[in-house]
């Protein structure tokens, strides 16, 4: 047993490791930087000779639990932790826990140093040394951080499972301690504290709370790479509702992480609770903007400007998402078989919200409030801002827009196109899917026509400058949908014309300008397809087939939609339109796995590779007499 001397030098030199590891060594220098570390290593090794040997019963229990491969490394069976034993442990002998909080500061700071094997050593010391008395208030939190730390560490080797099972024994031993136990445990700094300077329960509960929210940080983590999504979403809520309760979180981090757990709940369909994190994101990420800048910290000023600038703007991708999310969901719910507002299943729709509306907000809010309060109210403050029920007419539908619209604003201010081109232009065609989801519930042909207006005055300016070579896919992805909505507006402008009695020369105009631009980009898009040689490829790749196929079909049919008074010519667009549907009726013969993608697509090119050889007869006998 060490004497009072040597136990008080002991004491004096654990707690300068302390101040040495988590003080000095930020200002260590460049070229040295575990200078620190590696003195609060010395200490550490000459307070656990100053302790002494571990005693009789202690040393039996380290071999024994080795040989019984009860904490898992070399020589434990499968490399698995015990679990939690029933009911409390024998009361560990004072230098035990003293030897097995020294043993996990060394496991700390070899993992700090990149030394993972010494550091794995030292922790499962550690576990060793407390194993049998692992739920007395002395000694559960040496082994539950040791188990969280070791769960890191397989980690780190992407050996996730055996990290999945440190850190689910962590889990349990928490639960059954606070089961059985339930008072707050000591921290492991305290075995080496003056009576004076010991914690208050309060401090204690906290440190041993927030050791227990990192396991379900680091288990939410693995079961992410394990993609096991469902109960990786649950443990990151959890581990957020517990950060914001404990107040042991950084601002931004939290934002960001409730912010991304968002975009699961809408994956899900889940919009009040993506809504509530986002409102939760917004609300924590405005703490860290109204945080004062110290003196000490100037120089740094402009890069966390910087960086807070970016993060708001990711939170703000988040929210564009959700809001056209919300908008494409609805639409789905309520349109018909041609793509059109289902007035039937609008009225349907309405009654059925108005009986479960006021259930389902009662029975979800109990599950996914976050923060005290204080912070609650704020959220639900912001979360009146947006609904999160599909809207169901033009003017719900409206407001969502809006909310959207204003992220869109946001995320553009940093997202800029000059250094964040692939960021920029996603945010763009986010705003234009915005426009084109809201111009669904709109009635009047006009304003619809001037929405998808938007869409090309946003879009098109994108492909000026933006080299394909570089920049394939998105090329790509602009030329469809700039085509996709010229065809569009040439619909709706043909939709127009037909109640009209007679068309005039600038209704004809505007329609074979429109249906024009569309087979541009379609064309355009078919080019991108083609080898170095011109040569369009024989079979199309499943990511590129149905794309395809449908601009070989709707060129067909905007071929057939120009309108002219020359005979010649529409014998031309007559022809032209034949060979883009036999295209399509060709390759699903020779290709029959290709049929599934273009079905619809398919059966209108065959009637109609069908009927246009006898109308092109009829014109030519009709235009014969004059040639």
């Amino acid at each position: 047993m060490a004497t009072p001397a040597a136990w008080a030098a002991a004491c004096d030199k654990f707690r300068a490791s302390l101040a040495l590891s988590r003080v000095e060594s930020q200002k260590d220098p460049e070229n040295a930087p575990y200078k620190s570390k590696y003195r609060a290593r010395e200490l550490l090794q000459e307070a656990r000779a100053l302790l002494g040997p571990a005693a009789e019963d202690d040393e039996d229990e380290e071999a024994g639990a080795g040989a019984a491969g009860a904490e898992g490394g070399p020589g434990a069976e499968g490399g698995r932790p015990a679990e939690p034993g029933p009911g409390p442990g024998p009361e560990p002998s004072a230098r035990a826990v003293r030897l097995a909080a020294v043993e996990l500061q060394l496991g700390l700071n070899h993992i700090d140093t990149e030394e993972l094997a010494a550091g794995e050593e030292h922790l499962q010391k550690c576990l060793r040394l407390v194993r049998r008395s692992r739920l007395e208030p002395a000694a559960v939190a040496l082994h539950l951080q040791a188990q969280n730390n070791l769960g890191i560490l397989w980690s780190e080797r992407d050996d996730i499972e055996t990290a999945q099972t440190y850190l689910e024994s962590a889990e349990a031993l928490y639960n059954q301690y606070m089961k059985e136990i339930g008072n707050p445990p000591l921290d492991p700094i305290e075995h080496f504290l003056a009576e004076e300077e010991k914690l208050t329960e309060q401090e204690r509960s906290r440190k041993f709370e927030k050791a227990y929210t990192h396991t379900l940080y680091y288990l939410a983590q693995v079961y992410q790479h394990l993609e096991m999504i469902e109960k990786a979403a649950q443990y990151c809520h959890t581990t957020l509702k517990r950060q914001l309760e404990y107040n042991g979180y950084h601002p931004v981090e939290w934002a960001i992480n409730a912010a991304t757990l968002s975009q699961y709940y809408i994956n899900k369909q889940c919009f009040m609770e993506s809504r509530h994190c986002l409102s939760a994101a917004s609300v924590i990420f405005s703490q860290a903007e109204q945080t004062p800048t110290t003196e000490d910290r100037e120089s740094e000023v402009e890069q966390d400007q910087q960086d807070l600038h970016q993060r708001k703007a990711e939170i703000a991708r988040c929210w564009i998402k959700y809001c056209l999310n919300l908008l494409q969901n609805a639409q789905s719910s309520l349109e018909d078989n041609i793509g059109e507002l289902d007035f039937d299943k609008q009225f349907e729709l309405r009654a059925r919200r108005k009986r479960e509306e006021d259930e389902k907000e009662n029975i979800r809010k109990k599950v996914v409030l976050f923060g005290t309060s204080d912070v609650c109210d704020a959220i639900l403050a912001m979360e009146e801002k947006v609904a999160c029920v599909p809207p169901l007419d033009f003017r719900e539908a409206r407001e969502v827009f809006l909310v959207g619209q204003n992220y869109v604003f946001e995320a553009k201010e940093y997202f800029q196109v000059d250094g964040y081109i692939t960021d920029h232009i996603e945010i763009v065609q986010d705003h234009s899917s915005l426009f084109k989801v809201l111009a669904f519930f709109e009635e009047d042909y006009e304003r619809r026509c001037k929405m998808h207006k938007r869409r090309i005055d946003m879009l098109e300016p994108l492909t000026v400058d933006l080299n394909p070579q570089y920049y394939l896919l998105i090329s790509r992805q602009l030329q469809f949908e700039l085509a996709h909505t010229y065809y569009e507006m040439m619909d709706l402008k043909v939709a127009i014309a037909n109640r009209l009695e007679e068309l005039d020369s600038h209704t004809i105009k505007k329609i074979n300008s429109l249906a024009q631009s569309a087979i541009k980009y379609y064309e355009l898009f078919l080019d991108s397809l083609k080898d170095p040689n011109k040569v369009f490829p024989e079979q199309l790749g499943e990511d590129v087939l149905r794309p395809a196929l449908v601009a070989k079909f709707h060129i067909a049919r905007l071929y057939g939609k120009l309108i002219t008074s020359d005979g010649r010519k529409e014998l031309d667009n007559m022809q032209a339109s034949l060979e883009y549907y036999s295209f399509l009726v060709d390759y699903c013969e020779k290709y029959p796995e290709a049929v599934r993608a273009v079905e619809t697509e398919l059966e209108l090119s065959k009637e109609m590779a069908g009927l246009l050889p006898a109308k092109m007869e009829r014109l030519r006998a009709k235009l014969s007499p004059f040639t």
